[in-house]
C-alpha cells in the first residue's frame, strides 16, 4: 500500500488557494504547529499573517504535505507539479469530478499525481491532533492529545459533528476520503492505524471498496489490539435484482455490510453517539469485551430501567456467586436484596469505603461493570456527594482489573471536564444509558478468524437468465442434494402421462417463473393431474411428489455481492420467509461451524431443537445442503443465485421442495 506518513504526519505543509486556505493557515496556528506553513498565491503577499510565495517552484522545500484549495482545473497543474518535485501528499479540496459526472478530469489527476499520495478530490481533509498539523479549512471541536482514537469518514459533516463531542473521547486524528480517487479507505485506514499513538479507528463508511483489502487492515489492527468501530450508512438501499427471490430481498444491503464486518472482527453501531462510546470502552481497554456485565444503583427504579432496556440488545447480566452474594449481604444489611442488576440503596451513600468495598466485590466476580451514576449539575446544585460514590468507581476499577463504567442515564448529566479527568484516570464515564448499552454490546465483538478473506466480486459481460426447475433440481440432484421425486414435459398432455408414476398427493408447478407462487404456478396437494388447466406462461410444466413429514420449512440462499464476493442466507422459509425475517447471512467461505452458529441464532431455532419435547430436525442435512451449495457457486463462477425455498426439514434428512437458480446467459 502506499506510504501516506508526510502526508498525515507532516514537518512542513504548503496552502494554496485564498479564503478556505487562510483558514488551514488559521487552524495551524491554533493547534501551534511547529513546522513551516507555506501559503501559495500569485498576487498576495500574506495569508493569515504568514508571507506567500508566488508559485510552488519558489518554496524552501518540497512540501510533506499540501492543502489544494485552487478550483478543480488548475488543481491538475498544481498536482503535477507538487509530484514532480517530490511532495509528499495532497488533499485535493474543489469538487465537481467523478461525482459530478467528471469521470475523465478525475482520471487526470490520479495520472498527474502519480506515486505522490492524494486524498480527494472532495475532500475536506485531515487533523493531526498529535502534532498540530491540519490541512482542514473550517472549524472543528477537538483539541492537541498525546494519543487517542482516529475517526475516519466519508462525510465530511459527520466527521465535523463528531468532533464537536463533549464526551470526553481523546481523538488524535480526523480524516476523510472525498472520491478516494488514488488512496482507498483501507490505505488510508492502515496509515492511521500504523500511528502507535492511535489507540483505535472509528469510520463512517457509505461504499466500503476493496474487502479483501480492508480484511487485511482489520486482521492487522487486531494483531495490535486496537479495535475499529463502523457505522455503514445505506443499509436500507435495495440490492440489485430484489425482485428475483427472497434471498436478494432478505440478504440485500445492510443484512450483506453487517455480515461482512461481524466477520472480520469490526463492531457496528447506528449512530455517532454509539461510535463515541464505543470508542472509549476501545480506547481504554481495546476490543472483544467480556459479556458477564454486572450492574449497580442505588435506585430500584434505575436497576429495573437497565434490566429492561438491557434484553433488545442481548446484554447478559448472570446472578452473583454465592460467596459474593454472601459479603454483599454482610455489607448492605437484610433489607437489601443481592441480584444482578443490584440496587445497593443508599444506607452506604457518602461512605467512601463502604462503598468502594461493595463496588469492588461485585465487580469482581464479572468482565466488566456498569455504575449508573447521574451528578447534579454544578450550575444550580452542589455534586460534592456523588465524589465518594465516583471515586469507589475509579478504585474498584483498579482493584479488580476490570473495566468499570460510570453511566450516565442522560447524556448531559455527565460534563465534559468530569468527563475528561475520569478517562484520564483510565475509566471510561458512558452518556446515555441506551447507548451505554448499545456501546457495551458493541465493543463485546469477537476477532474476525485469522486468515480469513471473502471471494472476490465477479463482473458479468452477459445478462442474467432463470434456469427452469427441472433443470435447477438436476443440478443440485447431482451434487447430492434431495429432491422430490418429479417428471417435467413441454407441455401439460405429456406430463399427465409421465406423472401416473408419481405418488399422490402432486404438486403441479410451472416453469419459467422466478416466484411461481405469486404467479399463480403452483397447485399442491393434487391426487391426480387429470383434467388439470393449462398455467398461463409457463414454458414447461414439472410434477413432483409432495415432501411430508417436514419438522420446519427452512431456506437458504446463496448470492453474488459485487463488493463482498458472495453470502450465504439461512433462515425459516416458505411463502412468508419476508413476513418471518427470521435470516442470519454469512459472507463467504464459511465452515460447517460457521453454519450451524448461524442456525442457532435464528429466533425460531428451538423448533429445530426439539421444541416442547418434539423431534429433533436433522441439522447435519441442513448444513450439508449449505455447503454443498457454497461448492458450486465457488466451482461455477457463471453461477449467480441458488436458492432452496423450503427447505423440507425432516428428523432424518432434508428435501429441496423449490430451487431457484440464476446463472449468466452465454
Amino acid at each position: 500500500m502506499m506510504d501516506l506518513s508526510r502526508l498525515l504526519r507532516p514537518r512542513s505543509i504548503a496552502v494554496l488557494g485564498s479564503g478556505w486556505a487562510a483558514n488551514v493557515v488559521e487552524q495551524c496556528q491554533r493547534m501551534q504547529f511547529d513546522g513551516p506553513v507555506w501559503p501559495v498565491h500569485p498576487t498576495r503577499s500574506h495569508i493569515g499573517g504568514v508571507p506567500c510565495f508566488p508559485t510552488i517552484s519558489d518554496l524552501p522545500a518540497p512540501p510533506d504535505a499540501t492543502f489544494v484549495g485552487v478550483n478543480r482545473h488548475a488543481t491538475l497543474d498544481v498536482v503535477g507539479d507538487l509530484a514532480a518535485m517530490g511532495a509528499g501528499g495532497v488533499i485535493c479540496f474543489a469538487s465537481g469530478w467523478r461525482e459530478a459526472g467528471e469521470g475523465d478530469l478525475q482520471d487526470q489527476l490520479v495520472r498527474k499525481a502519480g506515486a505522490m499520495p492524494v486524498l480527494g478530490p472532495n475532500c475536506y481533509g485531515v487533523i493531526n491532533y498529535l502534532d498540530g498539523a491540519l490541512l482542514w479549512p473550517d472549524q472543528h471541536g477537538g483539541r492537541r492529545v498525546t494519543r487517542g482514537v482516529a475517526l475516519l469518514s466519508q462525510s465530511s459533516n459527520i466527521v465535523i459533528n463528531l468532533t464537536m463531542q463533549a464526551r470526553g473521547l481523546p481523538v488524535a486524528y480526523v480524516a476523510c476520503l472525498g472520491n478516494a480517487a488514488q488512496v482507498s479507505l483501507a490505505t488510508l485506514a492502515k496509515s492511521l492505524l500504523e500511528d502507535e499513538r492511535v489507540t483505535a479507528l472509528g469510520l463512517y463508511i457509505e461504499g466500503l471498496g476493496d474487502a479483501s483489502a480492508f480484511a487485511e487492515v482489520l486482521a492487522a489492527a487486531q494483531a495490535a489490539g486496537k479495535g475499529i468501530v463502523a457505522i455503514k450508512s445505506g443499509k436500507t438501499e435495495a440490492a440489485q435484482h430484489a425482485a428475483s427471490s427472497h434471498t436478494a430481498s432478505l440478504a440485500g444491503g445492510g443484512a450483506a455490510s453487517s455480515a461482512y464486518l461481524r466477520r472480520i472482527g469490526v463492531a457496528e453501531v447506528n449512530t455517532p453517539a454509539e461510535l463515541i462510546e464505543t470508542l472509549k470502552i476501545f480506547h481504554l481497554h481495546g476490543p472483544g469485551l467480556g459479556q458477564r456485565l454486572c450492574s449497580l444503583s442505588c435506585s430500584g427504579g434505575e436497576a429495573g430501567l437497565v434490566a429492561d432496556l438491557a434484553e433488545p440488545f442481548g446484554l447478559e447480566f448472570p446472578p452473583p456467586a454465592q460467596a459474593q452474594r454472601d459479603r454483599l449481604q454482610d455489607i448492605l444489611g437484610p433489607i437489601v436484596t443481592i441480584a444482578n442488576p443490584l440496587d445497593y440503596h443508599t444506607f452506604i451513600w457518602g461512605d467512601g469505603p463502604r462503598t468502594t468495598d461493595v463496588f469492588t466485590t461485585m465487580l469482581q466476580g464479572y468482565d466488566a461493570g456498569m455504575f449508573i451514576i447521574d451528578p447534579p449539575r454544578p450550575d444550580r446544585c452542589d455534586p460534592a456527594s456523588f465524589e465518594p460514590a465516583l471515586d469507589a468507581i475509579v478504585a474498584a476499577g483498579r482493584a479488580t482489573g476490570k473495566p468499570a463504567f460510570p453511566v450516565a442515564s442522560m447524556p448531559e448529566n455527565f460534563d465534559e471536564d468530569r468527563a475528561v479527568a475520569l478517562m484520564d484516570q483510565g475509566i471510561a464515564p458512558l452518556m446515555g444509558l441506551e447507548t451505554a448499552l448499545a456501546a457495551l454490546k458493541a465493543a463485546q465483538v469477537r476477532p474476525g478468524q485469522a486468515g480469513w478473506r471473502p471471494w472476490a466480486p465477479i463482473t458479468r459481460d452477459n445478462p442474467l437468465s432463470l434456469m427452469p426447475e427441472n433443470a435447477a433440481k438436476a443440478l443440485l440432484h447431482q451434487a447430492g442434494v434431495t429432491v422430490p421425486r418429479g417428471v417435467s414435459a413441454p407441455a401439460l398432455p405429456e406430463l399427465q402421462s409421465l406423472a401416473k408414476a408419481l405418488h399422490p398427493p402432486i404438486a403441479l408447478k410451472g416453469l419459467g417463473f422466478a416466484h411461481k407462487t405469486e404467479a399463480g404456478a403452483v397447485r399442491l396437494n393434487l391426487p391426480s393431474l387429470d383434467d388439470q388447466p393449462e398455467i398461463q406462461g409457463a414454458s414447461g410444466y414439472l410434477a413432483e411428489e409432495m415432501v411430508t413429514g417436514a419438522l420446519a420449512e427452512l431456506m437458504i440462499g446463496l448470492r453474488r455481492d459485487p463488493v463482498y464476493g458472495a453470502t450465504l442466507t439461512l433462515g425459516f422459509g416458505g411463502i412468508a420467509a419476508e413476513l418471518l425475517a427470521d435470516t442470519v447471512t454469512i459472507v463467504l467461505p464459511c465452515s460447517q461451524t460457521d453454519i450451524e452458529a448461524a442456525l442457532r441464532a435464528l429466533r425460531l431455532w428451538p423448533l429445530l431443537d426439539g421444541y416442547r419435547g418434539k423431534p429433533r430436525a436433522d441439522v447435519a442435512a441442513v448444513v450439508f445442503v449449505a455447503m454443498t451449495l457454497q461448492e458450486l457457486l465457488n466451482d461455477d463462477p457463471a453461477l449467480e443465485e441458488i436458492e432452496i425455498n423450503p427447505l423440507m426439514v425432516r428428523e432424518s434428512g432434508a428435501i429441496a421442495a423449490d430451487a431457484v437458480i440464476w446463472k449468466e446467459a452465454t
